[in-house]
């Protein structure tokens, strides 16, 4: 009977090394590590929500730094909007 042997298998016959199965155990201890990390991060809502409101604040200083009348005019364009809904709730 063959049996497939993936990385971390060792050898039926029994004659690997001591060394390259603690360096292996190691290795894929390390992996593990990693990909719960990755895990952790994925699932930490708050702190992508953070991290997403960072980028978008860089990306409005680097565009005010380049071009400061877009960004004084979006700002506006807002300030407008919300006044323009504050004021259409007050009616109602």
């Amino acid at each position: 009977m063959t049996g497939a042997h993936g990385p971390g298998t060792p050898e039926a016959s029994g004659t690997a090394d001591p060394d390259a199965i603690r360096a292996d155990i190691e290795a894929t201890r390390e992996q593990l590590g990693r990909t719960l990390d990755e895990i952790s991060h994925r699932l930490d809502a708050p702190a992508r929500a953070r991290e997403g409101v960072a980028r978008a604040r860089d990306t409005v200083v680097e565009t005010y730094r380049e071009s400061p009348p877009v960004v004084l005019g979006a700002a506006a364009v807002l300030v407008a909007l919300v006044a323009g809904l504050i004021i259409r709730r007050k009616k109602r």
